[in-house]
């Protein structure tokens, strides 16, 4: 459903409830009797919409995915990438993602995300690494150049992040 006059998809957060509990969900989550379909439990989510501004207040960043369990490593990823390694944004969302949950005992990569070196390593450790395809497809609006500018995630060829007003 979309909220009339706004544009946005209203997720009616079934799926993050439990059907049961102490039992692995689709994307290897285990939730509890907190999780139950029920009055006063809470749903277990990932969804993660994020805004950054900058030391002026200003939005510096809009982004958020799609994606189950691999939303907050995919918000987490973009933001490190944009602040701490300073890539221009159309980088930060398509750089190659790394994904790990602790259970399953897997980490979710994308090709080319890891050195070949560290899969090895990873596996010494007790740890292991397989193949991901099914990523979410991050839409974001980051400040370049003074002004605030749409970034298409590659992961997906549907939908675009677009900014609707031109703002100084």
């Amino acid at each position: 459903m979309i909220a009339p006059g706004t544009g946005f998809f209203l997720n009616n957060e079934m799926d993050d409830f439990t059907a049961k509990a102490d039992v692995a969900n689709t994307y290897g989550l285990v939730q509890s009797e907190a999780n139950s379909i029920e009055p006063g439990k809470q749903p277990l989510s990932s969804m993660a919409p994020t805004i950054l501004v900058d030391a002026n207040q200003d939005v510096y960043l809009v982004t958020g995915s799609p994606g189950g369990s691999t939303i907050p490593t995919t918000v987490f990823q973009i933001v490190s990438n944009l602040v701490d390694f300073e890539m221009e944004l159309t980088n930060a969302v398509n750089q190659p993602r790394i994904h790990y949950q602790g259970s399953p005992n897997i980490i979710l990569t994308e090709p080319f995300a890891l050195p070949a070196d560290s899969y090895v390593g990873l596996w010494d450790y007790g740890y292991r690494v397989a193949p991901f395809i099914n990523w979410g497809a991050a839409m974001s609006i980051g400040r370049e150049d003074g002004r605030l500018q749409p970034v298409k995630d590659r992961r997906r060829p549907q939908g675009e992040a677009r900014a609707i007003a031109d703002e100084p």
